[in-house]
């Protein structure tokens, strides 16, 4: 086995493992949510459209450029894969990029702009915190079809945010999260979701 099919093989396995655990939480209903990983400098794994994440095999996921193009034209990217070319191109050291479907990121999201969370623990897990005694936005933008114009929306936000976006949230769609490896990632989703959930039951 070739070092780059070795790293191929350990990604899938982590994100096989990642569907797994979100879909037991509730995360990724049905064929709901994706998940990629990076492989180099211009490609990535992503799940093909269509798959149960909570059933993955090896079989459910393409390698695609950072233009979204799959490897093998006959197969079919997740129509939101621009929006993982996104986080990737922005910043090189994303490894991973994580979407979830839960109940808490969309009633939440559906609620309000943005959601802030203070005085969490949890918030340790974000990039560049070291204290729960901190305040973090992440930013909801409106559900567009027009995944080209979304991810051209998220860009420009990123770009006008100096401390950066740990996160963000589509409305009554669901949560974008990443981090340098898959493991990172996942646990930020974790984190974040546990939060979500907080602030859903304290507006009850």
């Amino acid at each position: 086995m070739t070092p780059q099919a070795s790293i191929h093989d350990a990604r899938v396995a982590e994100l096989i493992g990642a569907g797994a655990l979100f879909h037991q939480r509730g995360w990724v209903p049905a064929t709901g949510g994706n998940f990629s990983a990076r492989l180099g400098a211009d490609r990535m794994l992503i799940t093909a459209s269509g798959w149960h994440k909570g059933e993955l095999t090896p079989e459910a996921f393409l390698v695609a450029g950072m233009d979204g193009r799959p490897d093998d034209a006959s197969r079919k990217a997740s129509y939101e894969t621009l929006l993982h070319c996104q986080v990737y191109r922005f910043d090189a050291r994303v490894g991973a990029v994580l979407h979830t479907h839960s109940i808490a990121n969309t009633v939440l999201s559906r609620r309000r702009e943005s959601i802030r969370l203070s005085g969490y623990e949890l918030l340790k897990l974000l990039p560049g915190i070291q204290t729960h005694d901190v305040t973090v936005e992440v930013p909801v933008f409106e559900n567009d079809q027009d995944i080209p114009r979304l991810a051209a929306k998220v860009d420009d936000a990123m770009k006008r945010r100096p401390g950066g976006i740990p996160a963000y949230l589509i409305a009554g769609h669901g949560l974008y999260a990443w981090g340098e490896t898959v493991a990172q990632a996942r646990h930020r989703v974790e984190a974040l979701e546990f939060m979500f959930e907080c602030e859903l039951h304290s507006a009850i």
